[in-house]
């Protein structure tokens, strides 16, 4: 049994809800049996880092009578963020998305076209004025004023600025929309750019290729909760998906402090599960929930790192798709052990991490240690100068 279904099972709070009229309706709505609905409204309070208490008024505004208008706009892009949605296997997301908003234009999974969607889009621009979610996948190309993207004779440009204007929210979901992305890399012909460049301010940021569904879901709902965005950080990333570096929460962290990195794809390191350091994987510079809520649904390790290839950092601007897939990470927040384990002494170069701590001492440095390994961690038996961590 999951922790938060013994949570819902044997919870005062959670039986009070559950006897509700909103969970009744719910329960009708949706298809779902009572239990199985408070389970994933109690994932998405978690997720969101809410108070339990808070399920109550997230229960409420999942199940109002009227659903929130979204426009779901569609640029430079593989349709990777539209798929990932479509293709996740929770049990509840299929019905929730499609019940919890009404999706009024959407290129890729509408069957009207032409004229007829784009008078749809109007149409729900129109109807809720002020009130719906602009929601935008794929960068947008701004050179020679946005010829290399046109939908309907209009350029990608005109068409954000236009559906931007009387939207309550706007959310840049994926790593194109929100930095460039892939479309973006050098020399980057198109002048492929982010949605918060081209409309000059802030946006919610969902980035990954793909990102988690469920952080855009979560997002959702917590703006149909309390009609707000949730908390953001600076670069406009929800704080509950995109607050904590994935190297702090990864399953291989603790081989990482105990020195045991893979050196090769398919060593015995490798086989065993070791840390992905070496062969380049971002996750101490790279700030996403991957480690926590996983992809997919396909089980347990259903991530990059878990399948054993290193994160290449793609919800992060300046790393995925910029930084060389097997360049070494900058390591932004580690806490070094005092020394390594016998298998990672046996991987490294010079001294130990023992006659550094011991010079450290000698020499009064207490961050001694630490620098050195630092030191340690940059280099392989292949390394170039440019390549070892500073």
């Amino acid at each position: 049994m999951s922790a938060m279904d013994f949570w819902v099972r044997n919870s005062p709070a959670a039986k009070s809800l559950a006897e509700t009229e909103a969970v009744r309706v719910a329960e009708k709505r949706f298809g779902l049996p009572r239990r199985s609905f408070l389970e994933f409204t109690a994932a998405l309070v978690a997720a969101m880092g809410l108070p339990s208490t808070a399920m109550g008024a997230v229960v409420a505004a999942m199940t109002q009578p009227k659903k929130p208008s979204v426009i779901w706009l569609q640029f430079q892009e593989c349709t990777g963020c539209t798929e990932s949605l479509l293709r996740s296997e929770h049990p509840t997301l299929d019905k929730l998305i499609l019940d919890l908003i009404s999706l009024d234009y959407h290129e890729t999974l509408f069957a009207a076209a032409g004229h007829q969607i784009e008078a749809a889009r109007l149409s729900a621009m129109k109807e809720n004025k002020g009130k719906y979610i602009l929601v935008v996948e794929g960068s947008i190309p701004v050179k020679e004023d946005g010829i290399y993207c046109k939908i309907g004779g209009k350029t990608a440009i005109d068409l954000a600025k236009e559906c931007a204007a009387d939207a309550a929210a706007v959310i840049a979901i994926g790593s194109c929309a929100s930095w460039g992305g892939m479309p973006s890399t050098s020399p980057n012909p198109t002048g492929a750019t982010s949605l918060s460049k081209v409309l000059g301010k802030p946006v919610v940021t969902i980035p990954g290729c793909p990102p988690n569904p469920y952080n855009f879901l979560s997002t959702v709902v917590h703006f149909l909760t309390f009609g707000a965005v949730p908390e953001l950080d600076d670069k406009g990333r929800p704080k509950f998906a995109y607050g904590r570096l994935i190297h702090e929460s990864c399953e291989r962290r603790a081989h990482f402090d105990a020195g045991r990195f893979a050196r090769e794809f398919g060593d015995e390191g490798h086989r065993q599960g070791w840390c992905l350091y070496k062969l380049g994987c971002k996750g101490p510079e790279t700030y996403a929930n991957c480690p926590t809520i996983q992809f997919g649904d396909a089980g347990a390790s259903n991530w990059p790192v878990g399948c054993g290839h290193p994160c290449i950092g793609c919800t992060e601007e300046g790393i995925g798709f910029q930084k060389p897939i097997h360049a070494l990470a900058v390591l932004k927040t580690v806490t070094p052990p005092t020394q390594f384990a016998r298998p990672g002494e046996e991987q490294g170069q010079g001294a130990t991490m023992v006659t550094a701590g011991v010079a450290a001492a000698i020499g009064g440095l207490a961050i001694g240690a630490g620098l050195k390994l630092a030191d340690n961690l940059g280099k392989r038996d292949d390394a170039k100068p440019d390549t070892k961590q500073k």
